[in-house]
């Protein structure tokens, strides 16, 4: 939806969902807390007003232990279950690819809605709802769960505030209004300690013997990106054999943390010969043409994209193009 300001857009959502007996909605592949907690919040919400709902993402690959144990989780379908309603809600996907083999339910929806907090989505719904200048998808979702006029309980408030805590780093790198949020969802009756616990700080026994193997392929180019430097490191598929790919995604925010280093790399191999790059930046760098220019995208300071082929030249396709 063109000429509309961000301010409107929720009221227009909001109406839209309103006028549905039904709702489908949407998170991406490989789903996060965001995508998660955005969906499960707005189902929760949605099932106050009385409409069925169904949220799902796409794969057969079970939910993290944390993630698994959000409220409403119940609302999950299988991908292959998914009915496909006549609306249809994208959260916290940049592109119609992020829903894989679930974008076709989106593209054939008589209504289809993006909700999302991407730079680089350039909108794919017939509403769009993306604001790139909000720390996550889920303070959008509290935008439009408000203009439904849909008390904010503990159940939604934990939701939403997974995804908040998580891409903000546990607040690290929030903006001030998301501070602000964060108190209105705790004194909603959000548990800070559990959930802080659960979804950033509690890892299997094995993870720490595959940050063992990783670590030992970690690399620091001082060189790089004219001598603000890059360092990396390659999880390949025998390294996390066993763990859930949530465990793989954690490994960033260990190699983020190089001083040598304005730019960190993960390289992820999911199953032989298949990769997703996840990159992250501290203040310099914009990640998001890089991303791009390797078919991804992302934000400012955390981007990824996907590749196939052998170890070293996916590496090397990054590492050149740097």
């Amino acid at each position: 939806m063109t000429g509309m300001l961000a301010t409107d857009t929720p009221n227009v959502i909001a109406d839209a969902l309103r006028d549905a007996d039904a709702v489908t909605i949407l998170c991406h592949v490989r789903p996060d807390a965001d995508t998660i907690g955005s969906g499960l919040g707005l189902g929760l919400a949605l099932r106050r007003l009385g409409l069925d709902v169904e949220v799902s993402f796409p794969g057969d690959t079970p939910l993290p232990d944390g993630l698994s144990e959000l409220p409403g989780v119940e609302l999950l379908v299988a991908s292959d279950d998914v009915v496909g309603y006549d609306t249809v809600v994208a959260v916290d996907a940049a592109t119609l690819g992020r829903l894989a083999c679930l974008a076709s339910y989106f593209s054939e929806a008589t209504r289809s809605i993006v909700i999302d907090h991407h730079v680089s989505n350039t909108g794919f719904g017939s509403i769009d709802y993306v604001d790139p200048g909000a720390d996550c998808t889920a303070v959008l979702v509290l935008n439009v769960v408000d203009r439904l006029g849909v008390d904010v309980d503990a159940d939604i408030a934990t939701c939403l505030y997974a995804g908040l805590i998580t891409d903000t780093g546990s607040f690290k790198w929030a903006r001030p209004a998301s501070l602000t949020i964060a108190a209105r969802l705790l004194e909603a009756g959000v548990d800070g300690a559990r959930w802080s616990r659960t979804l950033l700080d509690s890892h299997p026994f094995a993870w720490l013997q595959m940050v063992e193997k990783v670590l030992a392929t970690a690399t620091l180019r001082e060189d790089a990106l004219q001598g603000r430097g890059l360092v990396y490191a390659v999880i390949d598929h025998a390294a996390s054999e066993g763990l859930d790919w949530a465990e793989s995604e954690s490994v960033i925010d260990v190699v983020r943390t190089v001083s040598e280093a304005e730019v960190a790399a993960v390289f992820k191999e999911g199953k032989p010969g298949e990769w997703t790059v996840s990159l992250r930046s501290k203040s310099s760098v914009d990640l998001v043409p890089i991303a791009q220019s390797h078919g991804g995208g992302g934000h400012h300071r955390a981007a990824g994209y996907s590749d196939t082929g052998f170890a070293d030249d996916v590496v090397a396709r990054l590492v050149d193009a740097l």
